[in-house]
């Protein structure tokens, strides 16, 4: 039972400012800068007191701050208060050492106009959460600043191919421009609007279907918008890493980044520059990609043709290890006791004690447990470009990707010969072909790929274990994902079932739905309007 802390009236009142509630165990902090929230929680991991009478005592009424300046809001705070919480922090800091404590405040960031090429490296850390501009449910037909919604990197502004560039760009956008509006057409008559369905739904449904057969024209300089939330820990290795990064944009948006975060958690984001600390991190970065480049240009062997998905790597003995990992929680035995018991089993008490450890699923989101983590498998895919953006979004695995180029073709929607735009969809991908080549001569394979469109091939690998491969088989395979990417998954998990030969976990993501489907988006679209209606 809990016991309520005694504070004044005086003290509640204070408190009130800063906590959601004075008298309850549980409660959120407001209206505190980021750096002080983190310097109280370090402070609390070493103190007897309570969160709050920790505040009242060490935090409030300190020399540090003035007692308005520990209000967050921007219109009450000095440059002065924002000093003395970098000082606040650095005093915590210096007595604890502790890298943790940057993982303990955290903000909010929005990058803007980013190519599909930099969104991917925002986008590489595991430990912060992102969401970025659909190409489903956007058409890229409008210009912006005078001309369409691409990058002009630096490296080919300032260079001889500038003009050439912007030229193709402009034609591919309007390439693109009339076809995704010719879809659009194409499928209403394919799909005549329903009774009961309103006119929101079954737009909606018709865009998002345009936009995911067109999407394959756009080129990886497509602008798009993040927003991202992060640690101040999670910021600084992002950051590290992009000023270490090929690619001038990657380099360009790090600085604009940093320059923002200092305005927010400055003191999580002081190494960053310090050239014996974050010089010195994103030099060991730059120096082994370029290291590695070596070694990648004196292999010269062809790559071979190989399916869609390959599944290259698994654990063999998987379902062994799950059902003894299964029940390692419930018993007080060893490991190895574990096994050796699993071992005896015979095949269908196995089945029956993972089916157990599954249990009844109602939906997709009810997850087994840890367990599942015991195994592992490794695909080779090679798919569009535009399929593994959405999958790159998946960050509980292992996942490494290479260069976006020509060399392994382009996919071609079946809307595109249906109607009858086969010779202009191979025409513009083209004339792309002879312009990333033009700058892989000019200024390599890294700034070339902001030309390639979508639909040209990407190798990439994924590893994960059987537990998110629950959630990343289910998820995208539901009804209104992309049909490219749900092929994709679909052979994923008959890949599990039938060449890894683990059937009963294959059975138990019963959610991986195999269906095929006319307008993809268009029962969760009715479901959304319920909720809204609702």
């Amino acid at each position: 039972m809990y016991s309520p802390e005694i504070f004044t009236d005086e003290e509640r009142t204070v408190l009130s400012r800063f906590f959601t509630n004075t008298d309850g165990p549980v409660f959120a902090l407001i209206n505190l800068p980021e750096v002080v929230k983190g310097a109280l929680f370090a402070r609390y991991s070493r103190s007897p007191k309570s969160l709050r009478r920790l505040f009242l005592d060490e935090f409030y009424e300190q020399p540090e701050f003035a007692k308005e300046d520990l209000v967050e809001d921007s219109d009450k705070r000095s440059p002065v208060s924002l000093e003395r919480a970098e000082n606040l922090y650095d005093r915590v800091f210096s007595q604890y050492g502790d890298d943790s404590v940057a993982q303990l405040g955290g903000a909010h960031i929005a990058c803007e106009q980013a190519s599909n090429l930099l969104t991917k490296v925002l986008e590489w850390g595991r430990l912060a959460a992102y969401l970025e501009q659909s190409t489903r449910y956007i058409f890229y037909d409008e210009k912006l600043g005078g001309r369409y919604r691409y990058i002009g990197p630096a490296e080919i502004e300032a260079g001889p191919l500038s003009r050439e560039y912007n030229l193709k760009m402009e034609w591919l956008f309007s390439e693109y421009s009339e076809l995704v509006h010719q879809c659009v057409l194409f499928f209403k008559e394919q799909f005549p609007k329903r009774d009961g369905d309103s006119n929101f739904v079954y737009n909606a449904s018709i865009r998002a279907k345009a936009c995911d057969s067109a999407r394959g024209l756009l080129p990886a300089a497509t602008l798009s918008n993040v927003g991202i939330f992060a640690t101040g820990q999670a910021y600084e290795q992002m950051l590290i890493r992009m000023n270490g990064h090929p690619l001038e944009e990657a380099r360009d948006y790090a600085q604009m980044m940093l320059a923002e975060l200092r305005k927010v958690i400055p003191s999580f984001l002081k190494r960053v520059t310090l050239p014996e600390r974050g010089g010195v991190w994103s030099g060991y970065f730059q120096d082994n990609h370029e290291a590695m480049e070596r070694i990648a240009s004196g292999i010269n062997i062809e790559p071979q043709d190989i399916e869609e998905v390959t599944l290259v790597e698994w654990d063999h003995d998987a379902e062994n290890k799950i059902a003894a990992a299964a029940l390692y929680a419930h018993t007080d035995l060893t490991d190895n006791q574990l096994h050796a018991l699993i071992r005896d089993m015979s095949d269908d008490d196995k089945a029956g004690l993972i089916r157990t450890y599954v249990g009844d699923r109602k939906n997709r989101r009810h997850k087994p447990g840890r367990g599942m983590e015991r195994s592992y498998y490794r695909f080779d895919i090679l798919s569009d470009f535009g399929s593994f953006r959405d999958l790159q979004r998946h960050r509980m695995l292992t996942l490494d990707w290479q260069r976006l180029g020509v060399r392994h073709g382009y996919s071609t929607p079946p809307v595109i010969e249906e109607i009858d735009w086969i010779q202009r969809w191979d025409d513009a991908m083209g004339r792309m072909t002879e312009m990333y080549r033009a700058v892989l001569r000019q200024h390599g394979s890294d700034v070339a790929q902001y030309v390639v469109p979508f639909g040209f091939r990407l190798r990439y690998s994924m590893q994960f274990n059987a537990r998110e491969a629950f959630h990343l088989l289910e998820l995208r395979t539901s009804q209104q994902g992309h049909p490219d990417y749900r092929r994709i998954c679909q052979q994923m998990h008959t890949l599990i079932r039938d060449k890894a030969g683990h059937r009963v976990l294959a059975e138990a993501m019963n959610y991986v739905d195999y269906g095929t489907y006319e307008l993809e988006r268009l029962k969760a679209e009715r479901k959304a309007e319920g909720r809204r209606v609702t």
